[in-house]
């Protein structure tokens, strides 16, 4: 069998193509258009390309010329098993690469992106986002001459496209422009540590006079942790168990300036939870609700999460525990998924200092200094 690729400016001209070299007994395997420039479509003149393929067990007939005896012999030959594996390897080589995603597409990348595609990989951005990105840095490679860049160029290419990537999102801690912080999210992801990061940062940099509401009744470890907190900071806690309770306790903390509230840490991959806590909580404009992800949680994870608080605006997002893993690329994907932004970062368990502002610069220096 043979195979070959071709490109012309419409089918008509593939057709040709075709039964001059391969014969009327030609099959079309594949086809689709593309961009003129013959390195995997991304120029601006449209082509088609089509893989085409000839039994060489039938002769081919180019013409109505008579074709002598030798010739025809020629023709009928059959191929060698190697030359037959060799041009099947060609043939799924060609398609994978058509598909645009697939192990070998990143072999026809110049050497320099290649290096970026495997990092991106590595750090586990979602295929869909990797595919624009590379696509877009490999048009610029070719518009503005990537063979004489540096690498550290390639970067500021590379963060141009993530910056591209989560643009639509607002960045930046908390701003006291609003008196009550719901801080809601799953078990495990260090919750109640980072309220009390965030108010330590409330009290000994801003000054502000503050208070914590708790509504985790549901483990007594919580409260105690939080009350420990609460004292070291010299700032009141509320427990709320009902509706009732949170409007009452809101009430005796009117004179304070700046209100943590501390939901309870369950399992919101189940929607009566978040309907549980909708019934308790009161969502005002006067309040802002930061949903806290550990980044060493599955993506997947993370969008069944935030998929559950539909009947909540969640307004920030909250990363926990950069420092317990290499691959960061989660957090991209969940902020180009959803459009929402992060407030903090936090990097260990160290009260209150493992804590930062999350801004869209830090939160990419970081995926690509990794």
């Amino acid at each position: 069998m043979k195979v070959k690729k071709y490109q012309a400016k419409d089918m008509a001209q593939a057709m040709t193509k075709i039964k001059n070299e391969l014969g009327h007994n030609a099959v079309i395997l594949n086809s689709k258009q593309v961009e003129t420039g013959g390195f995997l479509g991304f120029f601006t003149k449209k082509s088609i390309e089509v893989i085409a393929a000839l039994d060489q067990e039938l002769p081919p007939v180019r013409s109505k010329k008579k074709v002598s005896p030798a010739k025809l012999n020629q023709t009928e030959q059959k191929e060698t098993p190697n030359q037959l594996s060799s041009e099947i390897d060609e043939l799924k080589r060609m398609i994978t690469n058509m598909q645009g995603d697939g192990p070998s597409a990143s072999e026809d990348y110049p050497e320099a992106l290649k290096v970026i595609n495997s990092q991106l990989i590595d750090q586990e951005i979602h295929s869909n986002y990797r595919s624009l990105i590379m696509k877009n840095l490999l048009r610029r490679w070719y518009k503005e001459e990537g063979e004489n860049k540096k690498q550290n160029d390639i970067k500021e290419w590379l963060e141009s496209e993530l910056r591209a990537l989560t643009s639509e999102a607002s960045f930046g801690e908390f701003k006291y422009d609003k008196k009550y912080l719901n801080v809601v999210g799953p078990t495990g992801v260090g919750k109640t540590t980072t309220l009390a990061k965030i108010a330590a940062r409330a009290v000994l940099q801003e000054k502000k006079k503050v208070a914590f509401v708790t509504t985790d009744t549901f483990r007594i470890a919580a409260i105690e942790q939080l009350k420990t907190y609460a004292k070291i900071l010299n700032v009141p806690v509320e427990v709320a168990y009902s509706m009732e309770d949170f409007k009452e306790a809101l009430t005796r903390l009117q004179d304070y300036d700046f209100i943590l509230i501390d939901s309870a840490g369950r399992n919101y991959r189940n929607a009566v939870y978040v309907e549980q806590l909708n019934e308790i909580m009161d969502f005002n404009d006067e309040t802002e609700t930061h949903l806290v992800l550990a980044v060493t949680s599955k993506y997947r994870d993370m969008k069944k999460i935030l998929e559950q608080f539909k009947l909540i605006k969640v307004d920030k997002l909250i990363f926990t525990k950069l420092d317990e893993t290499e691959t960061l690329g989660a957090m991209v994907n969940i902020i180009a998924d959803s459009k929402i932004g992060s407030s903090y970062l936090t990097t260990g368990q160290n009260v209150p200092d493992d804590i930062e502002e999350a801004t869209q610069g830090n939160i990419l220096e970081r995926l690509i200094r990794r």
